[in-house]
């Protein structure tokens, strides 16, 4: 999957923050071991492309997949920011293909060597699982379309209309994933020989991830993975014990327990400016970049603050005293229309520079190509390396037919038109077939834009549908028609992007191509049943986007708001907030063009708007958590960067993935209404004497 989600710069891609350079540790392995990996890929067997798909290989990719989708969901209704997993899946992929072998050895059975070619396999199909549940919308654009959102923005709010409502069920959500998850796969398969070999785009991610992988399966290199193993299994065991260990103070409602802890004092408190004590935000904070972290926090701090008590000040003038404090008229219209206009100035910006590089480049290879005589083809032919030979052999070798792409591509489009409709009325035929007609287009760009930069702008493509079919369905049924082509939109472009990386990840691991489609198109299956189930025990489970709960569900409201201003326009905004929606649109592009022209000493320390955005309105809790994780990296890399290069991406997703694995029995106890049997609450000194 390689860059998924966004919160755009670095491998952003909001609503989300996917930095897949897991903190350097793929990039230091991409520096130090590509070029053993140069002097020995030649040498190495290829086994078929149908014995690189194995029955191991599926039934660990689908226990990671339930695992994984269990995260990304837990992410989603709390902050929003999605870590590549990319590293855990490896690891875990390669310890439980290994631990399945060892012990098959053990009992005095053959076991099938272990191929890097299957390590990729296995990778691919855990992360495009994975991958549904945040392109699915699950945390964005489908719970924006519940009743829950449709009452918490209020019955009489301008342009929320009660037609504009369709509750979860399993049944539509899997139709729907299965209809338009599997169309970006096919939309450039064709186009695999001119996106890596012709064009060699370097798609650092995926380039990454081979190195990574093709590591693993050297002497020295399954010696790091093992002790890497080693570190993940120990921080998931603390991190899972502790999460057990936090519920017993967790009580009834939402008010008790560690998530409570007002460890800064009540007055932060009360600004919601607090450590949480939560490993997964702590893991986060250790894998995402630095910048991203400090932006999180200066973003919260100077949101909850200054400018929420600034703006509180003129309650009773501005806007209604006495309102609730989820209510739309008052503070909390600011909070969540300022975190829009922040997001979507972030993106716009980030949507013009990278098209226009594309478009740049894409000019560059033209002229190239045209100035490039037949005998100089010819020549840089007979120049590659052993290596490169290899790799282009295996690459060209098999393959998806292009006419089976272009054939699929039609016959699922026209699925699509005749089914998308029949789930979402307000979305017309004429809808659905134009955004298949451009789909193919977006998804080059947006591939192409990855390949040179890193960056995907899935969700931003999803955003500019959302505002066009929004706008043209009109009142009725232009938010439900926004939505659903912001689902559709955002599903073709990442699965697109998705897919020619791990033809990059294949190219240098020596995967077959046609291993490569048939594991993103067995992951996507798999995603299309495992993401709606696990998204369906959290649903039924907890009390998803309560703005006071666990899990707040950030974005459903946001998206459900963009929608209605693409409908309505700006007639809903309180007093004097379309001021300060364009003051802080404005900060987002020039503070993105400041961070672009700036020398690289400066730019670092710039915020990221984007990731600045993210805190607005939920808190800054999160914000301190992920905070201490850069600390603790960064002191970690001080003292031994060598092993923090090595071993954070371990410790990170062991943090990760033992406090979203406590989530299975919280949700078995929840659902047997069982409850904790402590609630811990922190009150002002005096106020515990007057009991």
């Amino acid at each position: 999957m390689g860059t998924n989600s966004e919160v755009e710069g670095l491998s952003y891609g909001i609503d989300g923050i996917h930095p897949d350079d897991e903190l350097g540790l793929t990039t230091s392995l991409l520096k130090k071991e590509e070029p053993e990996e140069l002097e020995t890929l030649a040498d190495v067997e290829v086994p078929p492309w149908n014995e690189q798909i194995t029955f191991r290989g599926i039934f660990v990719s689908l226990l990671l997949g339930v695992v994984f989708c269990i995260i990304t969901h837990k992410l989603n209704f709390t902050i929003g920011v999605i870590p590549s997993l990319n590293v855990a899946a490896g690891l875990l992929g390669f310890f439980f293909i290994k631990l399945w072998t060892g012990t098959l050895s053990q009992l005095g059975f053959w076991a099938k060597p272990f191929t890097r070619q299957e390590n990729t396999v296995i990778q691919t199909t855990v992360v495009s699982c994975y991958g549904l549940a945040f392109s699915g919308g699950f945390g964005s654009y489908l719970l924006a379309m519940n009743e829950k959102t449709y009452e918490l923005l209020g019955v009489d709010y301008p342009g929320n209309y009660p037609t504009d409502v369709k509750n979860p069920q399993l049944g539509w959500m899997i139709a729907f994933m299965f209809t338009v998850s599997f169309v970006g796969l096919l939309a450039l398969a064709p186009l695999r020989k001119i996106m890596i070999i012709d064009y060699a785009l370097t798609y650092p991610s995926g380039t990454a991830t081979a190195v990574l992988i093709n590591s693993f399966h050297t002497s020295k290199g399954a010696e790091v993975a093992s002790a890497q193993v080693r570190c993940l299994g120990k921080y998931f065991t603390i991190s899972f014990v502790w999460s057990c260990f936090k519920w017993f103070f967790g009580g009834i409602g939402d008010n008790c327990g560690f998530d409570n802890f007002p460890s800064l004092g009540l007055f932060a408190f009360k600004h919601k400016i607090y450590f949480d004590f939560s490993m997964t935000y702590v893991g986060v904070g250790l894998i995402c970049p630095h910048i991203v972290n400090c932006s999180v926090l200066f973003g919260a701090l100077f949101a909850w603050g200054a400018l929420w008590p600034l703006i509180n000040t003129r309650q009773g003038d501005w806007f209604p005293a006495g309102l609730a404090e989820t209510d739309f008229k008052g503070l909390y219209g600011y909070k969540v229309f300022i975190a829009i206009s922040l997001v979507l100035g972030d993106g716009l910006y980030n949507f013009v520079k990278i098209l226009s590089v594309t478009a740049n480049s894409v000019h560059s290879q033209y002229q190239k190509s045209q100035r490039l005589p037949v005998s100089g083809k010819q020549e840089q032919e007979v120049h590659l390396s052993p290596d490169e030979k290899k790799r282009r052999q295996v690459f060209l070798t098999e393959g998806v037919p292009g006419w089976f792409a272009v054939g699929g591509y039609v016959a699922l489009a026209a699925i699509s038109v005749a089914c998308i409709p029949r789930i979402f009325t307000s979305m017309k035929w004429y809808f659905v077939f134009l955004c298949y007609l451009i789909a193919p287009v977006l998804g080059f760009c947006n591939s192409y834009g990855t390949g040179l930069t890193d960056w995907s702008l899935a969700s931003t493509y999803g955003k500019l549908g959302l505002f066009v079919f929004a706008s043209w369905g009109g009142s009725s049924g232009g938010v439900m028609a926004g939505l659903t082509a912001c689902g559709v939109m955002m599903s073709i472009v990442s699965t697109a992007a998705d897919l020619v990386q791990d033809f990059k990840t294949g190219f240098l691991t020596l995967s077959s191509p046609r291993s490569m489609f048939i594991s993103q198109v067995l992951g996507t299956a798999l995603g299309c049943i495992i993401a709606p189930l696990t998204f369906w025990m959290f649903w039924t489970a907890f009390d998803i986007g309560s703005p006071t709960g666990e899990y707040k569900a950030p974005y459903a409201i946001i998206f459900r708001e963009m929608a209605i201003l693409g409908v309505s326009g700006l007639s809903a905004l309180p007093a004097h907030c379309l001021e300060l929606c364009i003051g802080f649109f404005l900060f987002a592009i020039i503070t993105n063009l400041i961070r672009d022209l700036a020398p690289p000493k400066y730019s670092q320390f710039i915020p990221i708007p984007m990731a600045m955005a993210i805190p607005f309105y939920i808190g800054a809790y999160f914000a301190i958590d992920m905070f201490v994780g850069t600390v603790i990296l960064f002191v970690w890399e001080k003292l031994n960067k060598k092993e923090a290069d090595v071993f954070a991406g371990a410790l990170a997703s062991g943090l990760i993935c033992g406090d979203g694995v406590w989530t299975i029995p919280a949700a078995i106890l929840s659902l047997s209404k069982i409850n904790p049997p402590i609630c811990m609450q922190f009150l002002p000194s005096g106020s515990v004497g007057s009991h």
